[in-house]
């Protein structure tokens, strides 16, 4: 090991924005996590993620040629996205409906360009260092990494928990030839606290650590093509895109934000003002491909975005929405009954349908 282009590294991490940064072995295997993740795909909790269920044994280590062959080091960083509740209040609100992280730019594309100039700076420490970016495509288990690297601990929301940052962060790996200094894993800090747990809307977790995607509004709103269950939909509540209803309540992330100007990419794109929800319903592909270009929203394709934005609709309309938000609502759940896919067309109907049976109680 050489501590100095250690330090070197982790310097250098930092200086490219990145606001935690700690070092596991690659060359030791995950266990236990992995046997989990095993577990997870053989129950068939993945859904309609099919990628999940491909490359199964190749996540469980990183030494190897799917990922970087003679790997002895993965530097696993962390970039915070969280914001003032002050600025939060002031966004479009069709972005107050749209997860955090998803608000501004694609997080794989400006993450990943700074984790290729790490990954350029460790190859260019000594003579034959090969280094390589990861970033959220790979089939590598990065919170488990992220944990064995003292970064955060898994809470039992499932996500990495930095003590004095919290969860609010994308995380992000260099593996690398390069032999550095492992640090030592956080022990879990949750506790007795259920909180995250309690709070979802869907009661998407079978048991702390344990939670089912396919009861999940982040997973129906952007990885779920086919229709959601008519149970679900209503408890998606406002939700368009994302959810953060199990980070809002974790008292670790009463932490202070970064600095704005840290959190610029994550800043709601302009393109977000004026638009209500009938506008995310009307799109046509050329439209959808335009107002999502470079955002994460595109993840959930056009007719994915309309149907979540007619669910969202209903659950306005009868929770007793008025003035412009109620005429945007109606627009939208009427632009979907008209729609040219059928998923969408199926959960406006359904909307309806509840909505005419609460009108007439």
């Amino acid at each position: 090991m050489q501590p100095e282009l250690d330090r070197q590294v982790r310097e250098q991490a930092l200086a490219l924005g990145f606001d935690v940064v700690g070092v596991a072995r690659a060359d030791e295997p995950l266990d236990a996590d992995h046997d989990r993740y095993r577990a997870f795909i053989d129950q068939g909790m993945h859904g309609e993620m099919d990628y999940l269920a491909r490359y199964v044994e190749e996540r469980r280590r990183l030494d190897t040629s799917a990922i970087l062959e003679g790997a002895r080091s993965v530097i696993c960083v962390g970039r915070r996205y969280a914001r003032p509740s002050t600025d939060e209040g002031a966004d479009p609100p069709v972005a107050r409906s749209i997860a955090r992280y998803a608000r501004g730019r694609d997080y794989h594309n400006h993450l990943k360009k700074q984790l290729r100039k790490l990954a350029q700076f460790i190859e260019a420490l000594a003579e034959g260092v090969r280094a390589r970016a990861l970033c959220d495509i790979e089939p590598v288990l990065e919170r488990a990494w992220a944990a064995r690297s003292g970064i955060g601990f898994v809470g039992k929301n499932g996500l990495v928990i930095t003590p004095g940052q919290g969860s609010y962060q994308m995380l992000g790996e260099v593996v690398t030839t390069l032999d550095l200094v492992a640090d030592v894993p956080l022990r879990e800090r949750c506790g007795s606290c259920t909180r995250c747990l309690d709070a979802c809307p869907t009661q998407a977790f079978d048991a702390p650590f344990v939670l089912d995607p396919r009861r999940c509004i982040a997973y129906l709103t952007i990885e779920h093509r086919s229709t959601p269950p008519a149970a679900l939909q209503e408890r998606v509540g406002e939700h368009v895109f994302g959810c953060d209803v199990c980070q809002e309540v974790c008292p670790f992330n009463r932490t202070a934000p970064p600095a704005p100007a840290r959190t610029t990419p994550f800043h709601p794109l302009s393109r977000w003002e004026g638009r209500t929800l009938d506008d995310l319903v009307t799109l046509d592909q050329a439209a959808f491909d335009t107002l999502t270009e470079g955002s994460p929203v595109r993840r959930a394709r056009r007719a994915g975005l309309a149907r979540n934005a007619a669910i969202v609709a209903a659950n306005r309309l009868a929770r007793g929405a008025h003035g412009e938000e109620a005429e945007a609502a109606a627009r939208a759940l009427d632009a979907a009954l008209q729609h040219d896919d059928a998923s969408v067309r199926e959960v406006a109907a359904r909307g309806a349908e509840r909505l005419g049976k609460a009108r007439a109680t």
